[in-house]
């Protein structure tokens, strides 16, 4: 008997190929049957063509219609077979058939040898795939539960989900056949690494191969005297000569493989260049975070018991990979500026990878006029749609390439593969990994985070998509044009939706008001960042499920209903504004530099330190001491080196508070 073809579910099956070609295979006819004794299945259509099917796969399979790839032919043999054999399959008690017993098979991918990963993908594609085991990677492990009897693991370019137990032939990944199969090998490889360290454990994220590397093996040993002359000089004493030097850290680092420090210099060129340009974007803060930020990761990886090269410096994996036939669900959008520009950001799940993508879009307001803002952006034309369209929709696409980095663009030349179709707003039905019902569960998974400057740089990693029971309250701070909203799950636990006005989205505080008031029907999710503040649960929103559609604030035009009561303007708590004063003491350095501070500053930082100590942050305090005393001798290397310990230790203190 074939148990791998009775194993096969029509989500699996729509997984292998697409859900359309399934349902077309329903309609037929049923063909005839036969099994010869080496388990190759054959299907005689009356009237029509003959399909053989071998064990191996259903690639491995032969139609005589002539359609290239897997027909629909092919897949209604699969039923056939299936609905033969149901009787058999619900006594056999198969965990992965309709209606059989819903117990995960007892089966780890890692049980795979290297030699049947060798037959699967070729000798050619093992060799790129040890290449990458031995740079080191990351991958999020997901065994099999009884909602959901399917392993998968998710790796930086792809996620691999392992459909029939110990058969490769039936493994899909949501790269396009051919172009990436060695990841089925770093897949089998994590979970070997999970059984080993972590058994029983129904997910966790694991680090795989890879060997310590220094700073100049990571190409950091530029990139850290890159930091050091920005430090030294300052922002405003630096001129455009820097650029070839900001350049070549970044070949060095592209050449090295580490993606994150190659996109904070990235961020880092872009902060100096809005202080040259005047731009409007710049912040001494953002600044002084990228610096400390490169000197964050250089310790993680050379330090003694050093982290991981791809979790603290990024894979070297392909930069891009192309998605076979997916399915996205648009979760909402975010439009921003940043100085002339316009820019618009859709966050679309893919339950396939249960992971959130980025689509980004941008336009130059110099060309489309100061009244560029969301509603008018909503218009515009985006892959054979229009924007508001894709906020709000469902996306089937053959052309998305996904980035490492978790944004997606689609392919051109293939536009007219893209259909977008309107949203219910039925997030429920997302991956339980996207989809928050328990809100105190939220916070312990936040806690766990790795802290934020050695995190990997993906794209809309804390987007999430939490289930509202009740709004318990709504307030208007108006001195900070800031809209605050109480929320709370079934069990009462709760949240604060927290939005602020913006004039690239003038309408988001009305529309929001709306939904939360009930205005739009009945609120069933929202949408947006989740993060901790003073210990609880913040949602930054981007898109809400209300009364059997989705609604984007920033896309919305401004109304001015009045719906907006003002309340008293709530204060940090006495512990966040200290952090906050001290961290913008110390971002004023890499502002000024080292070497051109005021005589002010050093009383200033002592201040600081001695309010610092009063609320019992004491390392914080000695840490900010030894700046001022390190600097007192002057802007040399131990100024350098307390200024980014203190501006860490502050750093993580906000972050955690």
């Amino acid at each position: 008997m074939r148990t791998d073809l009775l194993g096969l579910t029509t989500d699996s099956l729509a997984a292998l190929t697409n859900r359309g070609l399934v349902k077309r295979a329903g309609k037929e006819a049923a063909p005839d049957l036969r099994t010869d004794a080496d388990g190759t299945v054959h299907g005689d259509f009356a009237g029509g063509p003959t399909v053989s099917l071998p064990p191996g796969g259903l690639d491995a399979a032969r139609c005589t219609c002539g359609a290239t790839g897997v027909c629909r032919h092919v897949v209604g043999v699969v039923l056939a077979y299936r609905h033969q054999h149901a009787a058999t399959v619900e006594t056999v008690g198969h965990p992965q058939v309709e209606g059989a017993v819903p117990e995960p098979a007892a089966w780890s991918p890692g049980q795979l040898s290297d030699d049947e990963l060798t037959a699967r993908i070729g000798a050619r594609l093992m060799t790129a795939a040890r290449r990458t085991e031995r740079a080191g990677y990351t991958a999020r492990v997901r065994r099999a539960t009884a909602t959901d009897p399917v392993p998968q693991v998710e790796l930086a370019t792809a996620t691999v989900r392992f459909l029939i137990p110990g058969d490769l032939g039936f493994v899909h990944t949501d790269a396009v056949a051919g172009s990436r199969d060695d990841v089925i090998a770093l897949a089998v490889w994590a979970f070997r690494v999970a059984d080993e360290l972590h058994p029983g454990t129904p997910e966790v994220r694991v680090d795989v191969g890879g060997e310590a590397v220094t700073g100049a093996g990571a190409g950091l040993e530029g990139a850290l005297g890159l930091a050091g002359t920005v430090l030294r000089e300052g922002a405003a004493h630096l001129g455009q000569g820097l650029a070839a030097t900001i350049a070549d850290v970044q070949r060095r680092l592209d050449a090295a493989g580490s993606r994150w420090p190659l996109l904070a210099v990235g961020d880092l060129a872009e902060q100096l260049a809005a202080y040259r340009d005047r731009g409007a974007h710049y912040r001494p803060e953002l600044l002084a975070s990228h610096l400390a930020e490169l000197h964050a990761r250089h310790r993680a990886v050379t330090r003694p018991d050093a982290t991981l090269r791809s979790s603290v410096l990024g894979t070297a994996e392909a930069a891009e990979t192309p998605l076979r036939r997916a399915r996205l669900e648009s979760l909402g959008c975010r439009v921003r500026s940043l100085g002339d520009r316009r820019i618009a950001e859709v966050y679309l799940a893919h339950s396939d990878s249960a992971m959130v993508l980025v689509l980004r879009r941008e336009w130059d307001r110099e060309q489309d006029g100061d009244d560029c803002d969301g509603a008018v952006l909503a218009r515009r034309r985006v892959a054979g749609s229009t924007l508001a369209a894709l906020a709000t929709g469902n996306l089937v696409t053959e052309s998305a390439v996904r980035s490492a980095s978790r944004t997606v663009r689609l392919a051109t030349g293939r536009i007219a593969r893209t259909t977008v179709s309107p949203s219910r707003g039925d997030w429920g039905e997302l991956s339980p990994s996207l989809v928050v019902t328990d809100l105190a569960a939220l916070g312990r998974e936040l806690d766990a985070l790795t802290l934020r400057p050695i995190r990997p740089r993906v794209e809309a990693e804390l987007v999430r998509v939490v289930a509202v029971s009740r709004v318990v309250a709504m307030t208007y701070a108006a001195g900070d044009q800031r809209l605050d909203a109480v929320i709370a799950d079934r069990a009462g636990n709760t949240a604060t939706v927290t939005a602020v006005h913006t004039g690239a989205a003038p309408g988001r505080l009305d529309a929001l008001a709306a939904v939360l008031a009930g205005e739009e029907g009945e609120l069933r999710f929202v949408s947006g960042v989740v993060g901790r503040t003073a210990g609880g649960v913040v949602i930054d929103p981007v898109g809400l499920a209300a009364g059997g559609r989705v609604v984007v604030p920033d896309l919305r035009p401004a109304e001015g209903g009045g719906r907006l009561a003002a309340a008293e303007d709530v204060r940090h708590d006495p512990l966040t504004a200290v952090l906050i004063d001290a961290r913008g003491l110390l971002a004023e350095a890499a502002h000024h530099g080292l070497s051109h501070l005021p005589p002010t500053y050093d009383a200033r930082l002592g201040t600081a330190a001695r309010r610092l100590t009063t609320l019992g942050l004491h390392r914080i305090a000695q840490a900010v001491t030894a700046f001022a005393a390190a600097r007192s001798q002057g802007a040399g290397e131990a100024a350098e080196q307390t200024w980014v310990d203190a501006y860490l230790r502050l750093e993580v203190a906000l972050e955690l508070t």
